[in-house]
C-alpha cells in the first residue's frame, strides 16, 4: 500500500497541503480531485517523492519514502508529471526507453513493443519526439514510464500521473483511462489528479477530493459524490443525475443559476 499520513507542507510558513492522510491500495485506481489552487500537484509532488511534507510520512508498501534509495524507489513506483520536456533530438521510441529499469535487459525488447503498441504510439517510434502533436507527446510519456514497472513483481507497484489526459481529445481519454484499468490486474495500484468529474467518476475505485489544502472526501464515487459537497469545493452549483441505462453518476452544471446566486450574494452583501 502506498500511504500518507498527516502530511504538511508550507511555503513560507502558508501551508499548501495540511495534515493530509491518504492511501492507495494495490489493484485500484484513485482520482485525487480540486479546483485549482488546492494543492493537488504539491500533494502528488509530496507522494512522488518530488518533494518533502513538513510533517508527516509517506509509506511505500511499509517502507518509510525517504529511507528508500533512488533504485528502491523506482522500483515501487513511477511518475508521469503534468509537463516533460525532452531537450535531446531523441525519437519517439528512444523517450520509452529512458524509462527502462537498469536490471530490464533480458525483456526489455518485448516489453517495449507491448507498452507502445497499448499506448498506440508503434507508428511513432522513428518520428523525433519534438514533432510529435501534444496527444502522441503525452502517450509516449506514459509508455515511458509504464516500461518502468512494467514486468511482473512479487511486490506491489505504482504509478503516478498528474493531469495525463490534459492535451488529449475525448477518444484518447478513453483509451488512456482504459490502460490505467487494465494495470490493476498486475498488482499495480494507480493514483492519477485529474479535472474532468466524470471521468473520474467512471474509471476511478475511489475518489480523494482536495480543497485548501485539505482532504475534503475521501471514499467511492457514491460516498463523495454529492451536490453539496461538490457545490462547496468548486465554487459552483454542481448537478448530479444517474445514467438510466447504465447507473452511473454523471456530474452537470448550471451556469445560468450560477450567475443568478452570484448577483443574489452580491444583493444580500
Amino acid at each position: 500500500m502506498l500511504q500518507a499520513e498527516d502530511i504538511h507542507f508550507c511555503i513560507r510558513q502558508r501551508p499548501i497541503v495540511k495534515k493530509a492522510s491518504i492511501s492507495v491500495n494495490p489493484g485500484e485506481i484513485l482520482a485525487v480531485l480540486g479546483p485549482n489552487g488546492a494543492g493537488k500537484s504539491t500533494l502528488f509532488k509530496i507522494l512522488a517523492g518530488e518533494i518533502s511534507c513538513t510533517r508527516g510520512q509517506v509509506d511505500y508498501n511499509g517502507q518509510n519514502l525517504r529511507a528508500l534509495k533512488t533504485q528502491q524507489l523506482a522500483s515501487v513506483r513511477a511518475v508521469m508529471p503534468q509537463h516533460s520536456t525532452v531537450s535531446f533530438p531523441f525519437t519517439a521510441r528512444e523517450v520509452v526507453e529512458l524509462g527502462l529499469p537498469k536490471d530490464s535487459k533480458k525483456n526489455s525488447e518485448k516489453n517495449i513493443r507491448e507498452v507502445m503498441e497499448l499506448t498506440k504510439v508503434v507508428h511513432l517510434e522513428d518520428r523525433l519526439y519534438q514533432q510529435l502533436s501534444g496527444g502522441e507527446k503525452q502517450r509516449v510519456q506514459l509508455a515511458r514510464v509504464l516500461i518502468q514497472i512494467w514486468e511482473k513483481k512479487p511486490f506491489p507497484r505504482y504509478l503516478l500521473l498528474d493531469e495525463p489526459t490534459s492535451s488529449l481529445d475525448i477518444s484518447q481519454q478513453h483509451i488512456v483511462l482504459d490502460i490505467l484499468k487494465k494495470l490493476k490486474s498486475q498488482n499495480i495500484g494507480v493514483l492519477i489528479v485529474m479535472h474532468d468529474l466524470n471521468l473520474a467518476a467512471h474509471y476511478a475505485d475511489r475518489i480523494a477530493i482536495v480543497k485548501d489544502g485539505l482532504i475534503a472526501g475521501v471514499g467511492k464515487v457514491e460516498e463523495v459524490y454529492s451536490e453539496a459537497l461538490l457545490s462547496e469545493v468548486f465554487d459552483h452549483p454542481i448537478r448530479l443525475v444517474k445514467d438510466q441505462e447504465t447507473q452511473q453518476i454523471l456530474v452537470s452544471s448550471n451556469s445560468t443559476f450560477h450567475s443568478d446566486l452570484k448577483i443574489s450574494k452580491q444583493a444580500q452583501a
